[in-house]
């Protein structure tokens, strides 16, 4: 029968490979699976040797403590704040600078987009105390524009764009000037469509990044608490946790300071494994 895919019995090689899937599976998910279970925990079984591996009682109490210690509404707002505005950034400025290496010519195009390159090999605590100086001399400093202004652009977001801008045909393009359509009309209605599992990628990387950064909106926000985000109230949490006493408080702020990156995961995974697949098939 045509369009019919029939396969034998597994061989020994699939199984295996099916085998050490499932075994990366669930080391990756563990440490996730047993913050959610020590979030349902009383703080007894926290500290019980050996460890409870399953609560006999699970119990959200420990989700309600945590705002009793830390504003966790307000730290949640810092945080989507500080995400949220980063990526949009970062999606427009790579989308645009990304066309313009992919589709303009103009003299020293290649050596700029070497040296941008070049700036991906930095680790990122090279350049915090010249970032934090510019940021403060400019009066940004102890707020969120602070943490989200030097960030608004990404080179590794802008090589992404490149590449898959590349790909999208001339004559498209060029119909589109034809037309009379502007170069940014022509970058988000033309050029954006065709490249969206790519925005989708990018989106998913930048955001969690920027959720879960923690060195610079520290060294930024000083003296600051109020603008803290939630990985820096966090600690808080840490400090509170004394004698791991209040480890399910702890693990339960964790917890609901992850959801946001999964559930953002979840929408948009699908486009991911599509750049992945994309990339494939160009590369």
């Amino acid at each position: 029968m045509t369009g019919a895919v029939f396969r034998g019995r597994p061989s020994t090689g699939d199984v295996l490979v099916l085998l050490a899937i499932i075994g990366i599976a669930v080391v990756a998910a563990f440490p996730l699976v047993w913050m959610v279970l020590s979030s349902l925990k009383t703080s007894a079984e926290s500290m019980q040797t050996p460890p409870v591996w399953i609560p006999d009682t699970p119990n959200l109490a420990a989700f309600g403590e945590v705002a009793d210690v830390i504003d966790a509404r307000r730290s949640f707002l810092n945080s989507f704040i500080i995400a949220t505005t980063t990526t949009a950034g970062i999606l427009v400025t790579s989308l645009m600078a990304g066309y313009a290496f992919a589709k303009y010519r103009f003299r020293g195009r290649d050596t700029l987009f070497a040296i941008l390159i070049a700036t991906m090999f930095l680790p990122p605590i090279v350049t915090l105390i010249p970032l934090y100086r510019l940021v403060t001399s400019l009066g940004f400093g102890a707020s969120l524009f602070g943490v989200i202004a030097p960030h608004l652009a990404n080179a590794f977001g802008i090589f992404l764009m490149r590449q898959f801008v590349a790909g999208v045909p001339d004559d498209l393009i060029d119909a589109a000037r034809v037309d009379g359509a502007s170069e940014l009309r022509i970058v988000f209605s033309v050029v954006a469509p065709a490249v969206v599992p790519a925005i989708a990628a990018l989106a998913l990387f930048a955001f969690v990044y920027h959720w879960n950064t923690y060195l610079w909106p520290l060294t930024v926000l000083q003296g600051s608490t109020d603008d803290y985000p939630i990985v820096l109230s966090l600690g808080r949490l840490l400090s509170y946790n004394r004698g791991a006493v209040n480890t399910g408080l702890v693990m339960a702020g964790a917890t609901l300071a992850v959801l946001p990156p999964l559930v953002l995961f979840v929408f948009l995974q699908r486009f991911f494994v599509d750049s992945i697949v994309s990339a494939g098939v160009k590369g």
